[in-house]
């Protein structure tokens, strides 16, 4: 790691901050949370900071999985006292989902930051198309599949959620509204799931990324502490603000505004891949 002045880590610490607060207010706006907020605010930030395209991506994607263990551990537990996490669902899918997450953790630690950005904007235009043309309660099927489809479904939210640096929400709500899951049991089990996900995948991103060249000053592998430190107050501390401008808006509106912010995130970062 070069040296750096006092005046690039003070920058540094106030993009990282600003990055939390953004996150905060759309996660409080559009009812969201984690990395499908925090990776795209990262990925501009840094990319303003002048960080090495190479590690940029990576970078953004470890720190916020490690982010989503202190939210996600939060939020799981007020799910748990809800009764809204699905144990038994849980007891059957981990497995496959930890499998999931260990194989993408593996692959992104492998490829190139532009291929990993890719993976996210496609992803998130697939999740943008998803909440723009689906009509609400509509299903698939009346309920999940069974062995060893539910398993491939679990492995593939593991694995496309840790390479994404998301939780269990964006990719594990959607998935078990599908099959007709109760809404409230989907988002509470998809706060466990986001565990799952975040506790294996930040000690690889860590691992895969010590001794790297190019990353932000302070970063852990390829966890970023300033960014770590920083973004959960500041976007707990801005989350209320969001929400308090969500209750004068209507609700549509909202999913409307999240479906394009995500569409425009993923057409975006996938133009920066090509050019």
């Amino acid at each position: 790691m070069e040296d750096i002045s006092l005046i690039s880590l003070g920058f540094l610490a106030l993009a990282l901050l600003a990055t939390g607060l953004v996150a905060g207010i759309i996660a409080g706006l559009l009812g969201v949370g984690g990395g499908i907020v925090i990776v795209p605010v990262l990925y501009y930030m840094f990319t303003a900071l002048g960080i090495d395209p190479s590690v940029l991506m990576h970078v953004a994607v470890g720190t916020s999985l490690a982010t989503i263990l202190a939210t996600g551990t939060s939020s799981a537990r007020a799910h748990w006292k809800r009764g809204s996490v699905d144990i038994d669902l849980l007891k059957r899918w981990w497995w496959a989902i930890a499998l999931g997450v260990l194989a993408g953790a593996t692959l992104a630690g492998n490829i190139s930051g532009g291929a990993l950005t890719l993976v996210f904007g496609v992803v998130a235009l697939a999740v943008s198309a998803n909440m723009l043309l689906r009509k609400d309660g509509a299903a698939l099927a009346q309920t999940l599949p069974g062995t060893p489809f539910k398993e491939v479904m679990g492995f593939l939210i593991g694995a496309i959620s840790v390479m994404m640096g998301i939780g269990g929400g964006t990719l594990g709500v959607p998935t078990l509204t599908l099959f007709n899951y109760p809404i409230r049991k989907a988002v509470g089990t998809a706060a466990a799931i986001g565990l799952i996900i975040a506790v294996p995948g930040t000690l690889m991103s860590i691992w895969f990324g010590l001794g790297a060249e190019g990353r932000p000053p302070f970063s852990l592998g390829y966890v970023n502490l300033i960014g770590f430190i920083l973004i959960i107050p500041a976007s707990t501390l801005a989350a209320p603000w969001g929400a308090k401008i969500a209750h004068a808006i209507d609700p549509s509106k909202l999913k409307l505004i999240f479906a394009l912010f995500l569409g425009f995130t993923g057409l975006r970062m996938i133009y920066d891949v090509m050019m």
